[in-house]
C-alpha cells in the first residue's frame, strides 16, 4: 500500500511543478505580440520569441519555488532565486546569450520534451527543474541514475551558473 501512496505524492508534486511552469509560461510567452515586431509591424522580429526560456525549480515537496524568466536579449528576472524571497534581475553576458540562442535552436531539443520522452517524476525530495521553451516543457530531477536530456541540461547549467544561487533547503 505504501508504493501507491508514494505514487500519489509524486503525482501531486509533479502536478504542482507543471502548474507553476504553465502559469509562468502564460506570463512569458503570452506577452504583447507587438514587442517582437519591428517598428513597421511586419513581424520581422517575430522569431525572437523562440529565444525566450523559463526555468522553474523546486527542491522537494516543501522547498522554495525558484522561477527564472530569460528574454531573447538576455535580460533575466528571477523570483526567489536563493530561496530567500528576493526578486533579482540582471543580464546575461553576450557570449552567454549567443550560447543560449544556439542551444534553444538545436533541433535535438524537440526530442527532449516531456511529451516525447513520456517523462514521469520518479524521486521524492529531489531538485526538480522544468524548462519551458517554444518546443515544450522539459523536466528533469537530480536523482541517482536519472538520464538527463543533453541539450536541456546544457541550458539548465548555463542558466543556473549565470544567475543567483540555486534553491536552498
Amino acid at each position: 500500500m505504501a508504493p501507491t501512496q508514494w505514487f500519489r505524492v509524486l503525482t501531486v508534486c509533479a502536478g504542482a511543478v507543471v502548474l507553476a511552469v504553465t502559469l509562468t509560461a502564460c506570463s512569458v510567452f503570452a506577452g504583447d505580440e507587438t514587442s517582437t515586431r519591428d517598428p513597421k509591424g511586419t513581424g520581422a522580429g517575430g522569431s525572437s520569441g523562440a529565444n525566450r526560456v523559463s526555468l522553474v525549480q523546486k527542491l522537494g515537496q516543501d522547498g522554495p519555488l525558484r522561477s527564472l524568466d530569460v528574454e531573447p536579449d538576455g535580460r533575466w528576472k528571477c523570483d526567489d532565486c536563493a530561496g530567500d524571497g528576493v526578486t533579482s534581475t540582471g543580464t546575461l553576458k553576450p557570449e552567454q546569450v549567443q550560447r543560449l540562442h544556439g542551444l534553444l535552436a538545436d533541433p535535438r531539443l524537440a526530442q527532449e520534451t516531456d511529451q516525447v520522452r513520456q517523462y514521469r517524476a520518479t524521486c521524492i525530495d529531489a531538485l526538480t527543474s522544468s524548462l519551458l521553451t517554444t518546443v515544450g516543457l522539459i523536466t528533469s530531477q537530480d536523482c541517482p541514475g536519472e538520464e538527463r536530456p543533453p541539450v536541456a541540461y546544457e541550458i539548465l547549467l548555463l542558466l543556473t551558473q549565470a544567475t543567483p544561487a540555486e534553491p536552498t533547503a
